[in-house]
């Protein structure tokens, strides 16, 4: 059982930040109910790379395995352990790799929220729920009736977090808020590529990521909360709020002195050295903390004149004479193989690490022994590779993958008749009128 087992989430969200949220409650043991209109979440689309099933899948979609079956365990080790082998190949169209980063173990129902029996569906389920998450542009499901007011007058205890580019409040609150462009709001890129290079994103969705890992923590301080008052409440959450408050020492020093911090490329803006640095034939990153290492690193490089100069026996030395200094260093590390340099530092203590990319990031030992690649089964692609949860090392209740990335509708009639109470009949006739689509 996971630490959140028994929790139902109402996952309204799309794209990133809602959608990694309700993943990381799912993880936990929470089951989320994926909310998607006909044509699916954004990202189903976003590729290539799609994965496509080369045969079909061995069991129905909704009953034998996955989550679609009330009760059903799902198959989370490896297959390969299992006798079992990947059904898929990359393909112009299919399962994109997008959605399958963040949708792991939810249930997915399709539902029209243009037509009021849609919505009145939505309305039971809110009924039901300890959660619901939702990324509408501010105010927008009031036109539906799924607004936080509307949904507190059926379900007083209702946590809603509502995830919005810039919030409930402000003269921005009504325009729509993606995470590049907040980057560039908030200041991120102002600091981010090399001195003399233009202003640079962050590559992932930085501030989406880190909106729905606080939108996890505010969904569970408010759970905290209703234990006592047994009320819920609405979580009002921005973007544009993470992401400046993300900005932490760079904004504190700016706050303080007024200056506006440089672009320093891999530099930091407050120790020296620490970055990535090149040796003969690849780079690594030195990440110098303190002046005994520092130290260490001189002896390290044979090298002890950049020790005994007093401008450099400070860390506030070096930020202050980093032009003197990095020069130098830089013409020493150029001079061996990174492997040396790894050795050596390692050795003296200092921490250092490999510019690895994707492939030998994942091949790290230590990335094999905290399991963060996983498999999980797929009804129509057999085993699939997904990311591990960094949240999977609690003792007692580990954060596991509790299913796969559900198809679009695999769960609309299990839910509906499970969880609502429909009939096979009701549920048809919804079918047929276009209300709720299920998976083909």
């Amino acid at each position: 059982m996971g630490a959140l087992d028994g929790l139902k989430v109402l996952d309204l969200s799309r794209i990133l930040a809602g959608p990694y949220c309700t993943q990381m409650l799912a993880d936990l043991g929470a089951e989320v109910w994926k909310i998607e209109p006909p044509k699916g979440d954004d990202t189903r689309t976003w590729g290539p790379p799609f994965l496509s099933g080369l045969q079909p899948p061995s069991s129905a979609l909704e009953g034998e395995g996955g989550r679609g079956d009330e009760g059903a365990s799902p198959r989370t080790e490896p297959y390969s352990q299992k006798g079992q082998s990947p059904r898929w190949t990359l393909a112009s169209e299919g399962e994109s790799a997008y959605y399958l980063s963040c949708n792991r173990g939810k249930k997915s129902v399709v539902v029209n929220l243009k037509d009021p029996r849609g919505q009145q569906i939505v309305q039971e389920l809110a009924r039901q729920a300890d959660v619901l998450v939702e990324n509408y542009k501010t105010g927008d499901l009031a036109r539906y009736g799924l607004d936080y007011a509307s949904l507190a007058r059926l379900n007083p205890g209702l946590i809603y977090l509502s995830i919005t580019g810039y919030g409930q409040t402000g003269p921005r609150a009504q325009e729509p808020g993606y995470d590049v462009a907040v980057q560039g709001l908030c200041g991120i890129m102002s600091v981010t590529g090399e001195p003399e290079g233009p202003p640079m994103r962050v590559p992932v969705a930085w501030i989406d990521l880190m909106t729905g890992m606080n939108g996890a923590v505010a969904v569970l301080a408010a759970l905290q909360e209703r234990s006592r008052s047994g009320l819920g409440q609405h979580l009002d959450l921005a973007l544009f709020d993470v992401g400046l408050a993300a900005m932490v020492n760079l904004a504190q020093s700016y706050l303080v002195t007024q200056q506006l911090p440089e672009r320093l490329g891999n530099a930091h803006p407050q120790i020296v050295p620490y970055g990535a640095f090149a040796a003969s034939d690849g780079w690594f990153m030195l990440t110098v903390g303190n002046d005994e290492q520092y130290r260490r690193v001189c002896e390290a490089t044979e090298h002890p004149e950049l020790w005994d100069d007093e401008r450099f026996q400070t860390n506030a030395g070096r930020v202050t004479h980093r032009a003197e200094l990095l020069p130098r260093l830089e013409a020493i590390l150029r001079t061996r193989p990174r492997r040396e340099w790894l050795e050596r530092f390692t050795q003296a203590g200092v921490p250092v690490t490999p510019v690895n990319n994707l492939a030998e990031a994942f091949a790290e030992p230590q990335a094999q022994a905290r399991g963060m690649r996983q498999e999980v089964a797929h009804p129509t692609l057999g085993a699939i590779p997904l990311i591990g949860s960094p949240l999977s090392h609690l003792s007692r209740t580990p954060a596991r993958a509790q299913g796969h990335p559900p198809l679009l509708g695999e769960h609309t009639r299990a839910v509906l008749a499970g969880v609502l109470g429909y009939t096979p009949e009701q549920i048809q006739h919804l079918i047929d009128a276009g209300v709720v689509k299920v998976a083909s």
